[in-house]
């Protein structure tokens, strides 16, 4: 506290005439702003501390948050690669496919088919001839001199496709041949028939009927009024058509030697997941060589990513592990030392020193660098891919077997046990009716021939089909390669509903929370204190005032006094 300090003066004269008496006086000079100050922080000092400790607490959540992000960033590399189940549904990259055309003989192969390959469809060589492709019919008129004229024609004919729909097309006198076309194709949605005005010449413009469906005739009919067609010269007294510039026809090919006819040249049902765009006849005695496979460049794009994310990872732990010359910790180092980012390190760089079937991480072309970062050798993956594509997913991806070919795997679970035993039932007519483990049946959900594993078990995500017709127990066997078990760390540690990291950052929440509670108690208080001080220190500077005030009073009373 701080002191006050008074001067007290005593003086007496003395003469022949007279005597003076001054009385004893205190002055203040207080600073009472700064006692209070230092009264007031000496209770907000405790706030203040509590403060600190929240700008701490918020920097190790931020940096939880950043590892959080980097963690999801690397399970989307991962999910690509740690699944080996390859079907039109699947999202693996093992699951993509390409295909190569080559060709035999004098045939340019990209100028007479184009195609394209859904994932997950059969892999395999193919031979394919194209004998003749689709085509729709087109007919044309005579010429008319001046397409902007009126016809003059009032008529109603009907025109549509063989075998689809029809509809009525109206015409009036005052019509010209570009309204009669426009006519026509304002129904082609409903006939699949349009028009267009070929300008033969300057004076000689043409009326062209196309279907725009191949294999498939034109069907034209008069309604009433005027036979508009036949006055344009598109059909004769008969209805047949007068000019035909190409026939419709099917296409004809011959795929592994089995002959085959379809209405398109665009063919989706010839082999599963693969869309044949025919372009153009292949002559005799050439042919078209395919082959499907496993599009390999994405894999080797998809674990470049991981590659790039696993990096990214550890260079934010790494961050976190920065020391000063004295060997403690970085003031940028929050996490310095943290045991759970140190453990989800640890369980990464296990998963990334596994090996399975006698391959390993070198195996793709995978090593660490002095920064002790992953590099990837493309030139050495691509062997490897070419070489032992099963190896390499085998390694990466999670895969699941069955001891029997009736039970045929159609997707793998993430976590699933290496092996275990489950049990089908099916009822006399033949229905499977459930599948269990050790007499345990709500692990799975079956429907009809599905088996499903159940949310929220070991086995969810695992689905299975069973064509078989008796009861057995089949033995299901899983790996789980370095992507699929880095996917599962990555993906259960960084989940923002309750991984590991969103539990600490919870924890350092609710403590902030709470200490944030107690710091305005601490300045609530403190802020009261100082105003009852200014209150009291008010009253003692008044009363110091007035001290003075009357002392002032009586000196000169006395001094009064004294001359008299």
């Amino acid at each position: 506290m701080s002191s006050v300090s008074s001067t007290t003066s005593s003086s007496s004269t003395s003469s022949t005439n007279s005597t003076t008496t001054s009385g004893t006086k205190t002055t203040s000079s207080v600073d009472w702003t700064a006692l209070i100050k230092a009264q007031v922080d000496a209770k907000e000092a405790r706030a203040t501390t509590i403060q600190t400790k929240i700008t701490s607490n918020q920097a190790k959540i931020s940096a939880y948050q950043s590892l959080q992000s980097s963690l999801s960033t690397l399970a989307t590399a991962a999910s690509s690669l740690s699944n080996s189940i390859q079907n039109s549904l699947s999202s693996s990259v093992f699951a993509t496919r390409s295909a190569t055309i080559s060709s035999t003989g004098d045939v340019s192969a990209s100028s007479a088919l184009s195609m394209s390959v859904a994932n997950g469809a059969a892999t395999g060589d193919h031979t394919l001839q194209i004998e003749q492709i689709a085509t729709a019919q087109k007919v044309i008129g005579s010429s008319v001199s001046d397409q902007t004229a009126s016809l003059g024609y009032t008529g109603i004919f009907s025109i549509g496709l063989a075998g689809g729909s029809s509809a009525n097309i109206s015409i009036s006198s005052g019509m010209t041949l570009q309204d009669v076309a426009d006519a026509i194709n304002n129904q082609t949605s409903t006939t699949n028939v349009q028009a267009s005005i070929i300008q033969v010449s300057s004076n000689k413009f043409e009326m062209v009927l196309s279907g725009t469906k191949d294999a498939a005739d034109i069907q034209t009919s008069s309604v009433s009024g005027d036979d508009v067609l036949n006055k344009l010269g598109i059909t004769d007294s008969s209805g047949a058509f007068t000019d035909v510039l190409q026939t419709s026809q099917a296409a004809k090919l011959k795929l592994d030697g089995v002959e085959l006819t379809r209405d398109t040249n665009d063919i989706t049902d010839v082999l599963s997941g693969v869309t044949f765009n025919l372009l153009q006849s292949t002559t005799t005695g050439t042919s078209l060589n395919i082959s499907i496979g496993t599009d390999t460049s994405q894999i080797q794009t998809g674990l470049q990513t991981f590659v790039t994310d696993y990096n990214s990872l550890r260079d934010s732990v790494t961050a976190q592990q920065q020391t000063n010359s004295d060997g403690t910790a970085s003031s940028s180092s929050v996490l310095f030392g943290d045991a759970t980012m140190r453990d989800i390190m640890t369980r990464a760089e296990q998963a990334l020193n596994i090996s399975v079937g006698g391959m390993s991480l070198s195996s793709l072309g995978l090593s660490f660098n002095t920064k002790n970062e992953l590099e990837l050798d493309t030139s050495k993956l691509s062997t490897t891919l070419s070489s032992n594509l099963d190896g390499a997913i085998s390694l990466l991806a999670a895969k699941t077997t069955t001891s029997s070919s009736d039970l045929s795997v159609v997707n793998t679970g993430s976590s699933a046990p290496a092996s275990f035993n489950l049990d089908l039932s099916v009822d006399s007519s033949g229905n499977l009716t459930s599948a269990a483990i050790g007499g345990d049946s709500t692990l799975f959900t079956v429907s009809g021939h599905m088996i499903v594993g159940n949310s929220g078990t070991a086995y969810a995500g695992m689905a299975f089909t069973y064509s078989g017709s008796t009861s057995k127990t089949i033995t299901i066997t899983s790996t789980s390669g370095i992507a699929a078990q880095i996917y599962n760390i990555a993906k259960t540690d960084s989940n923002t509903s309750n991984g590991s990291l969103q539990k600490l950052i919870e924890n350092l929440t609710t403590q902030d929370d709470t200490m944030q509670t107690q710091a305005d108690d601490i300045m609530s208080r403190a802020a009261a204190y100082q105003t009852a001080l200014k209150n009291q220190y008010a009253k003692y500077q008044s009363a110091i005032e007035s001290a003075n005030s009357t002392l002032d009073y009586l000196s000169a009373l006395l001094n009064t006094s004294s001359s008299n």
